[in-house]
This record gives structure tokens, sequence and C-alpha cells, in this order.
């Protein structure tokens, strides 16, 4: 079991990087469209959570491996937010 856990973290964690880097790039090209410092503030949070929950120690009763895609899954809906009220403003 273990090792399964530290194979789903190494997995976990290296998406995590990539779509935080996705998001980087987004909100940096999107800062410049339209100011939305709520939803870049709750994108940098979930980011946030999301490095945080990769690197808590043990695997909470399997609460933090089901947080981890939450997580994921909030910061694209945010991302996508992002776009839609940039798309919304031109």
């Amino acid at each position: 079991m273990e090792l399964w856990n530290r194979t789903f973290t190494r997995r976990t964690a290296a998406r995590s990087v990539l779509s935080a880097g996705a998001a980087g790039l987004a909100v940096a090209s999107l800062a410049k469209a339209a100011p939305q410092p709520h939803m870049q503030a709750a994108l940098k949070a979930l980011q946030n959570a999301a490095s945080q929950l990769e690197q808590a120690a043990d695997d909470k009763g399997g609460h933090r491996a089901k947080a981890i895609p939450l997580v994921s899954q909030a910061i694209n809906q945010v991302q996508q937010g992002i776009q839609a009220g940039t798309a919304a403003s031109k």
C-alpha cells in the first residue's frame, strides 16, 4: 500500500506542477486583458493549496488523496471563469 501511495503522490505531483505552470501562463496572459483580482487571488490560493497537499505527510485516511484532484478541478474551474470573464469584457 505504501508503494502505491508514493506512486500516486508522484503522479499527482507531476500533474499539479504541470497544471500550475499552465495556470501561471494563462493568468499572466489574461491579467493584461481584464483585471480580475478576486479570481486571480482564488487561483493563487488554490495553487498554494495543491502544493501544500502534495507536500503533506501521510495520506490522512484517504482524505488528502481525495482532496488533490478536487483542488485540481477547482483550479481548472477558476481558470475557465477567468477566461469567460475576459471574453465577456471584450
